[in-house]
């Protein structure tokens, strides 16, 4: 399929198509036809990897990380061992996020509150934020 039947299926911009063909994060065919921009032509195995990019991305790998992650299930050498040990590292991550945005948000929730109570005094951002790792 061409890039905008890609796109439309991915549910990705035709510019994002581009940026990850560029990055090496996707591989599609290319036909000699379109003189100087080769046509890039996606397969099903196109598909499965922009699935995985996006899936990815959304439990919030960099794309510099994604690119050697699907190298190595492509190869076959992602074992489920390793899968398990990346995914816990991420989980790590994403619970270390989840608390610093639940100390933002009482912070917000106490600095409305006071600014609701012209009586209280405001609250120090320094108490919610504690040491980010």
């Amino acid at each position: 399929m061409l890039i905008s039947s890609f796109a439309k299926a991915t549910e990705m911009t035709t510019d994002t198509v581009r940026f990850y063909v560029r990055l090496g994060l996707l591989k599609p065919e290319t036909t000699s036809k379109g003189g100087r921009h080769p046509y890039m032509i996606f397969s099903e195995k196109d598909l499965d990897r922009a699935m995985k990019i996006s899936i990815l991305q959304s439990l919030g790998y960099a794309l510099r990380e994604i690119a050697p992650l699907l190298e190595q299930d492509a190869a076959g050498i992602l074992t489920p061992e390793r899968s398990k040990e990346l995914l816990a590292e991420q989980l790590a991550k994403l619970v270390d996020k989840r608390d610093h945005l639940d100390r933002m948000i009482a912070y917000v929730e106490s600095k409305i509150e006071s600014l609701n109570d012209v009586n209280l005094q405001p609250p120090d951002f320094r108490d919610y934020v504690g040491q980010r790792k």
